[in-house]
């Protein structure tokens, strides 16, 4: 049971109601098992709508689950209730959940953790212990209130104040003594060995993430388990996850935990604050000097190109990379900002975000009930699956910055093989962007800086053991090559996960048609799914 309430919280040494799931922030953890079906009745007890999307649950024909406002369902109105109900089939790890409508999953997001089928052991050496480390962004304003300024003004809206670690800023909040305001603790044996489960659940951060004096093994991204490698600065955009093994090989002390922006676009601004929390072993006085660690900058991109590029699938006989050979929809789409007329606005204009030049336009009632009862004049299928005028996308741009409104989506047959190449654009700024598919994972077969070359660009794929993910910082002025199967019929979000593109319009939907068998198509809505 998901009880979404406000709440009356401190951090920074002010207090504002904020919305949560059951009184938490972060919000409770969700355990289960691979195989187990999970149900979570969702009740509304605030005053905005709610919903809550599964975070890389895969959702095989549970699309009505999947939780992305006006995408897969209508928003749980205030005092109303919705039933989740969907099974983790093949998936083991960490995924998370949060609210899928406004920007209401600055407050309203939690771990959901996957162990493997009993009694499969992991791929790693077996922890002493699990610890959940939910990463994150405060602001001491309302941030509804931020974004519907932002939206107003037709700039970007003010960046956070804090970013924290397990719901605190730690000693960036150094204007009171207060146990509650000090930062999370991370309480550790010499000797043992621990798994982080860490989740990126800022809004529009990129945040690079280190533990002074030890280093960290990757063994898992998106529940999807990696070759091991270890590295002591983790690189996490908004919406992945990433699980680590970090051993305690220090006789004692106390160590900071850090977690810092990164960000290469230097117009683009960023809460430059960085959350500490305290990894602080047994029999240690709490006096200890904390031994501290040197910050990446928050523009180096070598270290973010470094991790990306050392992440590889497992591929082992249990855990295969499936990975297409072959494409039967081979799609570029390019994704950055624009700039339309709006004379309301501060200088007479709003930035905007696009993918190939189409800034989506909600509809006001659900994708997918549309999809499914027929109902016309809801979406258009007519998505392009190249961008409209061809340009030298990472140089200075085209000499008009306009975009088109639409709401569109782009039809897959079920089980067709797609990739596609998402291009970033340098129009405004070339920025990061953690590109983010519903109801799939994907192979990230290939990336690079600059422009996509479609004739050499291909011969440096990886096909073998690709990283496999539901989430991908494509790099800022640069491109990324993406594959997966469209085994899961429905309607399915793609939206770059910094919260303010997605808003301005970086998103689009992938309509996948039902195959033959029963067992392909998509079952009608259950009986409570919320009305628009």
């Amino acid at each position: 049971m998901q009880q979404v309430v406000m709440r009356n919280t401190t951090r920074l040494c002010s207090t504002k109601p904020i919305v949560t799931v059951n009184g938490q922030y972060p919000g409770p953890t969700l355990s289960a098992r691979e195989g187990d079906t999970v149900i979570v009745k969702v009740s509304n007890h605030v005053k905005y709508n709610v919903t809550i999307h599964w975070h890389g649950v895969r959702q095989l024909r549970t699309g009505w689950a999947d939780g992305p406002a006006y995408v897969t369902q209508c928003p749980i109105q205030p005092g109303q209730s919705y039933i989740y109900k969907f099974t983790l089939t093949g998936q083991r790890g960490t995924l998370w959940y949060h609210a899928h409508v406004l920007w209401l999953r600055v407050t309203v997001h939690g771990a959901i953790l996957i162990k493997p089928k009993l009694p499969l052991p992991y791929p790693f050496p077996k922890p002493h212990r699990e610890v959940v480390i939910i990463l994150g962004e405060w602001w001491k304003a309302d941030t509804e209130a931020v974004i519907n300024q932002a939206m107003r003004s037709g700039v970007a809206p003010n960046v956070s104040d804090a970013h924290t670690i397990n719901g605190y800023p730690g000693s960036a909040s150094s204007c009171s003594s207060s146990s509650s305001q000090d930062g999370f603790k991370l309480n550790v044996k010499s000797g043992e060995t621990y798994l982080l489960r860490i989740v990126n659940a800022a809004l529009n951060e990129d945040l690079f993430f280190k533990v002074a004096g030890h280093k960290l093994t990757v063994v898992e991204v998106d529940a999807i388990y990696t070759k091991p490698f270890t590295t002591d600065t983790l690189v996490i955009t908004p919406g992945q996850t990433t699980n680590v093994l970090l051993t305690a090989d220090k006789g004692a002390g106390r160590y900071l935990i850090t977690a810092s922006p990164f960000m290469d676009a230097m117009v683009v601004a960023v809460d430059n604050k960085t959350a500490t929390a305290t990894l602080h072993y047994e029999g240690t006085l709490a006096t200890t000097a904390v031994t501290t660690t040197a910050l990446p900058p928050r523009n180096a991109t070598p270290v973010a190109a470094g991790f990306a590029g050392s992440l590889r699938s497992l591929n082992s006989k249990d855990f295969p990379a499936n990975v297409p050979r072959s494409v039967d929809h081979s799609l570029i789409f390019t994704i950055g900002l624009g700039v339309n007329p709006c004379q309301s606005c501060v200088n007479g204009s709003r930035v905007v975000a696009a993918v190939n030049n189409v800034s989506f336009v909600m509809p006001t009632t659900a994708l997918l009930q549309a999809h499914f009862f027929k109902q016309k004049g809801v979406f258009t299928t007519d998505f392009p699956g190249k961008p409209p005028v061809a340009f030298n996308f990472t140089g200075a741009g085209p000499a008009n910055l306009h975009t088109q409104n639409g709401t569109k989506v782009y039809r897959l047959a079920f089980n067709s093989k797609v990739q596609i190449v998402l291009q970033d654009t340098g129009i405004i700024a070339p920025e990061s962007h953690p590109v983010h598919l519903h109801g799939f994972n994907f192979f990230v077969v290939g990336q690079g800086v600059g422009n996509y070359d479609p004739k050499t660009s291909p011969e440096k794929f990886n096909l073998v053991d690709p990283t496999e993910r539901n989430t991908f910082g494509v790099p800022s002025g640069g491109w990324a090559a993406i594959r997966f199967t469209a085994d899961n019929p429905g309607v399915w979000f793609l939206h770059c996960h910094f919260e303010v593109h997605t808003t301005w319009g970086l998103k689009m939907a992938f309509l996948v048609e039902d195959g033959i068998g029963p067992n392909e198509a998509l079952p009608p809505p259950p009986a409570d799914l919320p009305k628009c």
